[in-house]
């Protein structure tokens, strides 16, 4: 009889016994780190010979989450997974640490002037990081920039912009599946 009177689409409304449960705390903190060390790792098995195509996935998984969730990370972060990027960016070490740090510290000041945003001021922001970054790069790499080097890395700089929002909502559903409830409690 309670079955008639509830039916299973009623019952389980928000999911099947999601009130005894709780998110699991190694996935709420690994999954963030995980997926930038992973994003940093992409460029290496995409390899160019004669001009770089592949945008820095590791840097834009890092300010997608630092746009999408302010407080998760500390503001030192940017040393060890720009470390990281430097061992497998082929930047000289060091490069990617100064401007991840930088980027941090950055978007602090600017949330704090411009605490609510939305997805376009949030696209604007991370594209003109992602500009500056790219050409921060190529200033720290060493080389002599020319305006041949300049076109050159056109495609890398538009493709970048423009996977920024496919990374967001990749970054989003990486969100809701490190707060999912995975653990009974008790």
């Amino acid at each position: 009889m309670i079955d008639r009177l509830a039916p299973p689409s009623q019952r389980r409304a928000y999911g099947s016994g999601g009130i005894n449960r709780v998110t699991s705390p190694w996935r709420a903190n690994i999954v963030p780190y995980a997926s930038i060390l992973i994003g940093s790792l992409i460029p290496f098995w995409v390899m160019t010979d004669v001009m770089p195509l592949a945008p820095p996935i590791g840097f834009i998984i890092f300010l997608s989450w630092r746009l999408m969730r302010p407080g998760l990370f500390p503001l030192w972060i940017g040393v060890p997974l720009g470390a990281f990027d430097d061992l497998f960016s082929g930047q000289p070490f060091g490069s990617a640490i100064l401007l991840w740090s930088v980027t941090m510290i950055g978007i602090e000041l600017v949330e704090t002037r411009f605490p609510w945003r939305g997805f376009w001021q949030d696209w604007f922001t991370a594209g003109l990081v992602i500009l500056i970054y790219i050409f921060a790069s190529m200033l720290t790499s060493g080389a002599t920039i020319t305006p041949h080097m300049l076109i050159a890395t056109i495609p890398q700089l538009l493709l970048a912009l423009l996977v920024y929002p496919l990374f967001a909502r990749i970054v989003a559903w990486l969100d809701r599946f490190r707060l999912s409830r995975s653990r009974r409690i008790g």
